[in-house]
């Protein structure tokens, strides 16, 4: 008896609000699958409104995993992801059904397909210090310092990003090699995993604003500042929480600590998803072997026929 292949990964990729979680959902009864999610911010519980969660009944309706697997005051990285989702397509797969990944952090696609760099692990005295030396002097000095000793990824990371600033920091004063240098000497798998690959793409960018808009303000009349309001009451969870730099939420703790108008806040969540969608859609151009569809335009039953060819 031969060696049976391993059903193919079906990953469904795309902007912000063009309809990925819609598409999935109808995908998933044909094609016998279950849902594992990339999105770094569906994986934290009780932020459901703002990341367009998946309702309890679609949930049950398809199986879904890597939602609600971190608490909003912890950090989850794309190492763990990959750990987590391999777990998870492994699971399907013996059950015998399509693993179907759907989302738009683009990071998590890329590192379950062609691994990540082998960087240290976090040091906890390390960062208290340089936290520490950035109250006194400020990031943007430690910025600086970064440019100093690794010009790529100064480059790269803007000066009021701290958390991204302390990262690369702390790896170069953990190896002393820059983390750009890691990056470039990131791991490749031997084997990729076969995987037939979508994007969703908007026909034209007026289209997605106009989406993007109507979306964040159906998250804002189902109760959006309630829900953040409710988040900021564990005091674990602070403005600097991982989970907080989501777009919308970030947006909506600064209206709530006075910050901004409710106008300001609104106008500024939407024009950061819009910045957003940018990113996702340079990154997706990147993306190998990957068949864009329009989004909204094309029929259902048109990707499903692609994905059968693509199977077979």
């Amino acid at each position: 008896m031969g060696v049976r292949k391993p059903v193919p990964l079906v990953m469904i990729m795309g902007p912000t609000a063009t309809g990925k979680s819609a598409l999935a959902l109808e995908l998933a009864h044909s094609l016998d699958a279950e849902i594992v999610s990339v999105d770094s911010a569906l994986v934290y519980r009780g932020m459901d409104i703002g990341t367009a969660k998946p309702s309890p009944q679609e949930r049950v309706r398809v199986a879904h995993h890597l939602i609600d697997v971190a608490a909003p005051h912890e950090a989850y990285s794309a190492a763990r992801f990959c750990t987590d989702a391999a777990r998870a397509i492994a699971s399907i797969r013996a059950a015998g059904k399509t693993p179907l990944l759907v989302g738009g952090t683009m990071l998590y696609f890329t590192a379950l397909q062609r691994g990540l760099s082998p960087l240290p692990a976090a040091d906890s005295r390390l960062r208290e210090n340089l936290s520490a030396r950035a109250r006194a002097i400020g990031w943007r000095e430690l910025h600086g310092e970064l440019a100093a000793v690794d010009p790529a990824a100064a480059q790269r990371i803007h000066p009021n990003d701290p958390q991204r600033i302390q990262r690369a920091l702390e790896v170069w004063h953990l190896t002393g090699v820059p983390l750009s240098e890691h990056h470039r000497a990131a791991a490749t798998p031997p084997q990729p995993p076969p995987a037939v690959k979508i994007v969703l793409s908007p026909l034209q960018r007026e289209d997605l604003h106009r989406r993007i808009a109507h979306r964040f303000d159906a998250m804002l009349a189902a109760g959006l500042v309630e829900e953040v309001a409710m988040l900021r009451r564990d005091v674990r969870v602070t403005a600097g929480s991982p989970a907080m730099r989501a777009v919308g939420y970030r947006q909506v703790w600064n209206f709530l600590d006075g910050d901004w108008s409710f106008d300001e806040m609104r106008e500024r969540a939407i024009v950061n998803s819009r910045q957003l969608a940018k990113r996702q859609l340079t990154w997706l151009r990147r993306e190998p072997d990957a068949r864009w569809f329009a989004a909204s335009r094309t029929p259902v039953r048109r990707i499903r026929d692609f994905v059968y060819a693509a199977i077979e």
